[in-house]
């Protein structure tokens, strides 16, 4: 018998022997665990509770289905304040906003042919196998009708041995596809999928990095602007959870009148914040920024924006470039931005908003920009990754 002492940041019980680290536990749990590694828990927590998808025991694509919403909230709160007090930091933290249930607007999907036809799903955890979700409980409603059209695309773009990758997106005017597969795309098969795309009400289909055919624009509004992002492009998950981001954000520029958005993307904090002030955008993909351009130059009363195609990693922005800015918002991948914000750390910059997907990484980011001097204010989290271990927040930092 083992009891579940707590979580770690990725949702994985600690027991009480010191070795295991048990997966779909809580703390307190009392758990039994056979031979075969199946787990019986044997004492539930008060936060247990019955999980509100029936793919949860086999799809590998949410861990926390059984803990209560209030219990999770808690902990991803926990799981910031952790990171925070490890670099020796602390920080008021504001209540959490957490995405609903059928909200998340991006997925991708795995697909295989089969013979009877195929089957598109997630893997389960750590495993090879593919497990269909017809009734996946964190995807839009548009996205789990899009499924079966999934599968007949499957047929077309999979090998028999094979397995493909599906990135759909859920936009106003229908669902953007992105095929990603070893088979080639021939003069032929591109009329099929042409035609394809137009009887299942298709936005856009992409085959790789070529764009088979574009019925309507899949934009997306960041504030005001119509944006069509590039085929596989990022986009925070949830609308929710880009307006709270935004929200936060917003707040803590509130006062700027030139702004240096890094890691800028499509521009979804670039073009809302251009309504009140001035924004350099700084992206390293090319083709997202020339998205964010072409959304700025057909946006209506927008200040002046300007693009940077720049790799933050390798050269970011020095003290010198960052002081022609009164304020900063940088929105780094999981690895974080710490040449950058060494950078920022020895500029000028009074306010910086500083957005980022990964607790462990903000903690060393947001250590070092206290250390040079500046007050963290504040901390936002945001769970757009809902049942997920993911963390998102938002910070406020500023110089005294």
């Amino acid at each position: 018998m083992l009891t579940i002492e707590s979580l770690n940041h990725l949702g994985m019980g600690r027991a009480s022997d010191g070795q295991s680290v048990l997966p779909r536990v809580l703390p307190g749990e009392e758990v039994e665990v056979a031979q075969d590694g199946t787990l019986r828990i044997v004492t539930p927590s008060p936060d247990r509770v019955a999980a509100p998808c029936r793919h949860f025991k086999t799809c590998g694509g949410c861990a926390m289905q059984h803990g209560s919403d209030d219990f999770v909230a808690e902990w991803k709160m926990d799981v910031v304040r952790n990171a925070l007090r490890a670099r020796g930091l602390d920080a008021d933290m504001r209540p959490i906003v957490t995405s609903q249930a059928q909200s998340r607007r991006r997925a991708k999907f795995s697909g295989k042919r089969t013979k009877k036809g195929a089957m598109v799903g997630f893997h389960a955890k750590a495993s090879d196998m593919l497990v269909q979700v017809p009734d996946c409980q964190l995807i839009t409603p548009a996205l789990a009708q899009v499924l079966p059209v999934l599968e007949a695309l499957t047929v077309m773009a999979c090998s028999r041995k094979g397995e493909i990758d599906l990135t759909v997106t859920d936009t106003p005017l229908g669902v953007d596809i992105l095929v990603e597969t070893d088979k080639p795309l021939t003069p032929q098969l591109q009329i099929e999928l042409a035609g394809f795309a137009q009887s299942n009400g298709l936005s856009r289909l992409s085959w790789n990095d070529e764009t088979v055919v574009t019925i309507n624009a899949p934009a997306q509004n960041f504030g005001d602007t119509a944006v069509t992002p590039p085929p596989g492009a990022f986009l925070q998950a949830t609308k929710e959870g880009e307006l709270a981001l935004l929200a936060a954000v917003s707040e803590i520029t509130q006062d700027a009148t030139r702004i240096a958005d890094l890691f800028a993307g499509c521009g979804t904090f670039t073009l809302p914040l251009a309504k009140r002030a001035e924004v350099h955008a700084v992206e390293g993909v090319y083709d997202m920024l020339a998205a964010l351009d072409r959304g700025w130059r057909s946006g209506y009363q927008l200040r002046k924006v300007t693009a940077e195609t720049r790799d933050l990693f390798r050269r970011p922005l020095e003290p010198d470039e960052l002081n022609g800015f009164d304020t900063v918002v940088i929105d780094p991948p999981r690895a974080g931005a710490e040449a950058q914000i060494a950078t920022l750390a020895r500029s000028d910059v009074g306010t910086i908003a500083m957005v980022s997907c990964n607790p462990v990484t903000f903690a060393r980011d947001g250590a070092a920009l206290v250390t040079a001097g500046y007050n963290m204010n504040w901390v936002q989290v945001v769970d757009q990754f809902r049942w997920s271990p993911h963390v998102e927040l938002v910070a406020s930092f500023t110089r005294p």
